[in-house]
């Protein structure tokens, strides 16, 4: 056990029409379903939308995601709208580094909830929660160079586009055409 299992960070956060929640055992199907219903949007960006979504997958995904939140190593919030049940995707701090403290942000969502805000507002409150009861003094958003709608989040919560890593990575949908990655990043 190391000290920073034992960190409180909480389960759940609240926005004005959002309800972010750590992962729990049952959430595959959610998540697989909305993956199907937006793999046209996903699949330039996301690894794991290359392949057809089969719920198991994704179950076993949100077991990992759900020990990785108590073991305080990755904090993956899923999102739902609070006025309902429905699921609108996922945001977490990932790439931890508990001794600066600073933290990576990573988001999707189900496209049928796009061009609303709600990523916004969601990553918003994780800014929130981790410079304030996680005192972060870095977050970092990193996004493929050419997806336009990833970069609108970091440039509306006044992240500050730091640098383009050429060539940095490959494609999600294409692993021999190289990518770059915007590197957007708040500090305090």
């Amino acid at each position: 056990m190391t000290r920073d299992e034992l960190r409180s960070v909480p389960e759940q956060l609240f926005t004005p029409r959002l309800l972010l929640r750590a992962p729990r055992a049952g959430d595959g199907d959610a998540i697989c379903a909305a993956v199907r219903a937006s793999l046209t949007e996903l699949k330039p960006w996301m690894v794991f939308a290359q392949e057809e979504p089969e719920p198991a997958r994704f179950e076993a995904n949100v077991r990992r995601a759900q020990a990785n939140f108590v073991l305080r190593r990755e904090l993956r919030y899923l999102l739902f709208l609070r006025d309902g049940e429905a699921f609108v995707g996922v945001a977490g701090l990932q790439h931890i580094d508990w001794g600066v403290p600073k933290f990576e942000i990573g988001y999707w969502q189900d496209s049928r909830f796009s061009r609303q805000g709600l990523m916004t507002e969601a990553v918003g409150a994780l800014c929130e929660m981790a410079q304030g009861a996680l005192g972060a003094r870095r977050l970092e958003i990193r996004c493929d160079a050419l997806n336009l709608r990833s970069q609108g989040v970091p440039t509306r919560l006044g992240f500050e586009l730091e640098g383009r890593l050429r060539n940095e990575d490959v494609a999600a949908d294409d692993p021999s055409r190289l990518r770059d990655t915007l590197v957007f990043a708040r500090v305090q």
